[in-house]
This record gives structure tokens, C-alpha cells and sequence, in this order.
């Protein structure tokens, strides 16, 4: 199965190469930009395989994944670019503005691509879970980075990495959760609010306001679902 991933990896890599060459030209980056791409890449293909199941259906990762991956390598070349936050100016600013909404745009189509095309699997959903939780990391950073609001804007990024650790400590913490829609609501308006804060006519007050108003959705959110995976349940 690892061997039959290695043409679309090599196709990512391709892609990933293309957003960030695009980037590098439009906000006239250093050579630098493109390395640090080329490096998140080799550490995201390199978990990509570790994590590969056997038996994924479709060949190579599959129709389904190929469309994460396209999000996943537009999320690579902005997270390249929070080094470069303080001097990216009005068109940076917009650049990102627009890829990250690009990505967003996207969420979703992977998995319907998988209903559509009958090979949804356990490892498509994670990839596309992670794929959504490094965006919302690389545009916290990016708005703090920014200097648009405070360090604690961090945490909407970090939650979920936070709530992952704590189920090292609290083993009912990494029970199945329920579906829900209030969860992906919540995981959109994160994403949008980020974007808002990040927009160059955007005002800073409005900025911080947006931003603290998702982060507390965001803990309303993952303290629902911490309540109910720690209370106890009746045999």
C-alpha cells in the first residue's frame, strides 16, 4: 500500500512546489520560503506514510485524499509564510486571505468525493481532521504573528492539540465522540473568524473581537464534548 502512495506523494510534492513557487513570486519571497515548504512537505509526506493503513480502497490514496492533499500543500505554503508575517504587507495579507479561504472552500468536497465514489475510510477522515486542525494552528499563528491580537489567540489553534494531550492523562478523553453538527459549525466559524482578522481593511479592535469571540465558541464547543466523554456512563 506504501509503495502504490509514492506516485500521488510525488504528485503532492509536485503541487506543493507550484503553490509555494506562486507565492514566492507574488509576494517576492527569499529562496529560503521555498526550502522551508520543501522541508514541511517531506515531514507531512513522511506521517502520510507512517499512518497508511492497509486495504485503502481506490488505488494509490484514493480519489478522496488526493483533494485533502491539494488543501493539505495550500496549508504547507502558508504556514511557510509565518516567518515572513511582519513584512508581508496588504498583498500578503490578501494572498492569505485568499488561499485560506481556497481551502476552506474545499473542505467538504473531499468527503464527497469519497460518498460519491464509494471509499470513505477511518484514515480519510483523520487526514482531513488533521488537515482542518494544522489550518486553524498556521492561521492563529498567523494572526498573532500579525501582531492582530494577543497571544492567546494561540489557543484556537492549539485546542485540539491541547485536548489530544489531556487524553494521555484522562484515557475517557480519547473515547468516540458523536457526530455532530455543532462541531463542524464551530471548526467553520473558527476558520472564517481567522480570515476576518487577517483581512488588511479589517480594523484591529475588530480584529481582537472577532477572534476572542471564536475562541470562546471554541471552548464552549470542546467543553460540551469534554463533559460528555468524562461523565459517567450506566451498564
Amino acid at each position: 500500500m506504501r509503495a502504490q502512495a509514492v506516485p500521488d506523494l510525488l504528485a503532492g510534492l509536485a503541487m506543493s512546489l507550484l503553490v509555494a513557487a506562486a507565492t514566492w513570486s507574488v509576494l517576492g519571497l527569499p529562496a529560503t520560503y521555498m526550502a522551508a515548504v520543501g522541508a514541511l512537505y517531506a515531514v507531512t509526506g513522511a506521517l502520510i506514510l507512517a499512518t497508511l493503513p492497509e486495504g485503502l480502497p481506490g488505488p494509490g490514496l484514493g480519489p478522496a485524499n488526493r483533494v485533502t492533499m491539494l488543501r493539505t500543500v495550500a496549508t504547507l505554503s502558508l504556514a511557510a509564510l509565518i516567518s515572513y508575517a511582519d513584512g508581508l504587507g496588504t498583498t500578503g495579507r490578501w494572498w492569505v486571505v485568499g488561499v485560506g479561504t481556497a481551502i476552506m472552500l474545499l473542505d467538504g468536497v473531499d468527503g464527497w468525493v469519497a460518498r460519491r465514489t464509494g471509499t470513505s475510510s477511518s484514515f480519510g477522515a483523520l487526514f482531513d481532521m488533521e488537515t482542518d486542525a494544522f489550518l486553524m494552528l498556521v492561521l492563529s499563528t498567523m494572526v498573532w504573528a500579525e501582531g492582530r491580537a494577543g497571544v492567546w489567540v494561540l489557543l484556537i489553534g492549539a485546542m485540539r492539540y491541547l485536548f489530544v494531550a489531556a487524553g494521555v492523562v484522562l484515557p475517557a478523553l480519547r473515547g468516540e465522540l458523536f457526530p455532530s453538527f455543532r462541531r463542524k459549525l464551530v471548526c467553520v466559524i473558527q476558520g472564517i473568524a481567522l480570515l476576518v482578522a487577517l483581512g488588511p481593511i479589517i480594523p484591529a479592535p475588530a480584529a481582537v473581537g472577532v477572534s476572542a469571540l471564536a475562541l470562546a465558541m471554541l471552548t464552549w464547543s470542546f467543553g460540551i464534548d469534554t463533559v460528555w466523554l468524562l461523565r459517567p456512563r450506566t451498564t
